[in-house]
C-alpha cells in the first residue's frame, strides 16, 4: 500500500524544476516580480509544491539551499505557520472546503475574498500571497471575481495560479499573468520517485510513470488508487472484444459505489480512453481505415465521466453504455 500523499504545503523538496525556481528567484531578487504567475503543466508535476515554496520565501523565510533554489527550512516560523494554516499573509483558494470535503468548483464567495485580502497591508512580511489550486476549478462567476483582482493588482500582492489546462481559462486571465511552465520529468526519474514513496515494484513503477506522463505526484496518486490493477482490467476488457466478460464488468461496477466510487470510475474510463487512443493511432499509422467507430467510442469515454458528475447519472449504467459502444466498434 502506498503512503498517504502529503499536501503541497507540507512538502519541502521539489526535483526537476530548478530552472523554473531560479527564474522566479531571479525576478524576486531584482525587485521585478510580476504580480500574477500562471503555473502550467500536467497535474501532479509539482506546480502547487512550487507555489508553496515560493510563498514561504515571499513571506520572509530565509534561503535554505539544501532544499533547492527556493528552499526554506521546515522549522522556520514562516514554514511552520504555513503548514498550520495560521499565517495571516497567505490566502489559499481550493476545491476542498473548510470542512475537508471536496466541492465541484471553487465558489464565487471564496474568490471574492481575494479583493478584501489584498486590500490590506502585509501583517508581518514583504508581501501578501494568494494561491489558487487549481484555477481550472473556478466557475464563470469565480473566474470573473479573480479577473477583477488581476485587473487592479495590489502593490504588495502576489497571486499564484495553478493550472493543469490553461487553455480552458479565460483569455483575459491568461493575458494578465506571467506563465511559468512545468514539464513532466524523465520516465526513469519518475519511476524512481514512485519506488521510493510506494510499494510498487520496478515494472509497475515504470507503468505508473508512463500513465502520469512524468508527473511524480500524479504517479503517487495513481499508485494509491490501484491504477495498475485498473489498467489491467481495462486491457482485459478491450482484449476480449467483441466478447464481453459481463461478470468482470459487474465486478468493476461494484467498485463504483461508496465514497471512492467516483475515483475508481474516472480512473477506469481514463485507462480505457488511453488504450483506445493508442489503438486508433497505431492502426491509423498502419493504414487501417474505418476507424470512425473507435474514434466515436473514445469520445464517449471522454464525455461520460463529465456527464455522470454533472447530472448524477448511474456509474454502472454509464460503464455498460461505453462497453456497448466499444463492442460495436470491435465488430465493425
Amino acid at each position: 500500500m502506498a503512503d498517504d500523499i502529503p499536501h503541497p504545503r507540507d512538502v519541502f523538496r521539489l526535483q526537476g524544476h530548478e530552472a523554473a525556481e531560479e527564474s522566479f528567484e531571479a525576478s524576486r531578487a531584482r525587485g521585478r516580480l510580476h504580480h500574477a504567475w500562471l503555473l502550467t503543466g500536467p497535474e501532479g508535476v509539482g506546480k502547487a509544491t512550487f507555489a508553496y515554496r515560493a510563498a514561504r520565501r515571499l513571506l520572509g523565510a530565509p534561503p535554505a539551499p539544501e532544499y533547492g533554489p527556493l528552499g526554506a527550512d521546515p522549522a522556520h516560523p514562516v514554514s511552520r505557520q504555513i503548514m498550520a494554516r495560521s499565517n495571516p499573509d497567505i490566502l489559499v483558494l481550493e476545491r476542498v472546503g473548510e470542512d475537508g470535503k471536496p466541492r465541484k468548483v471553487i465558489p464565487v464567495d471564496e474568490a471574492r475574498k481575494l479583493s478584501e485580502f489584498f486590500s490590506k497591508s502585509p501583517a508581518s512580511a514583504p508581501h501578501r500571497v494568494a494561491i489558487i489550486d487549481a484555477a481550472d476549478d473556478l466557475n464563470t462567476n469565480s473566474a470573473n471575481a479573480v479577473l477583477k483582482t488581476l485587473e487592479e493588482p495590489p502593490p504588495s500582492g502576489i497571486l499564484l495560479l495553478v493550472s493543469h489546462s490553461p487553455g480552458r481559462l479565460l483569455p483575459t486571465i491568461r493575458s494578465r499573468c506571467r506563465r511559468l511552465a512545468f514539464h513532466g520529468l524523465p520516465e526513469a526519474q519518475t519511476a524512481a520517485f514512485v519506488q521510493s514513496h510506494t510499494s510498487a515494484n520496478a515494472e509497475d513503477a515504470i507503468r505508473l510513470a508512463r500513465m502520469s506522463v512524468g508527473a511524480p505526484g500524479r504517479a503517487w496518486a495513481l499508485a494509491n488508487a490501484g491504477a495498475v490493477a485498473i489498467d489491467d482490467a481495462a486491457k482485459e476488457l478491450l482484449r476480449d472484444l467483441p466478447q464481453l466478460d459481463e461478470a468482470a464488468a459487474l465486478s468493476l461496477a461494484d467498485k463504483f459505489r461508496g465514497g471512492e466510487g467516483a475515483n475508481q470510475f474516472n480512473l477506469l474510463f481514463e485507462r480505457l480512453a488511453e488504450r483506445v487512443h493508442a489503438r486508433v493511432l497505431a492502426q491509423a499509422n498502419e493504414g487501417y481505415t474505418g476507424l470512425d467507430r473507435w474514434a466515436s467510442a473514445w469520445e464517449t469515454l471522454q464525455r461520460l465521466p463529465r456527464e455522470v458528475e454533472a447530472v448524477n447519472l448511474d456509474r454502472a449504467d454509464a460503464l455498460f453504455t461505453a462497453l456497448s459502444e466499444l463492442r460495436d466498434a470491435a465488430r465493425a
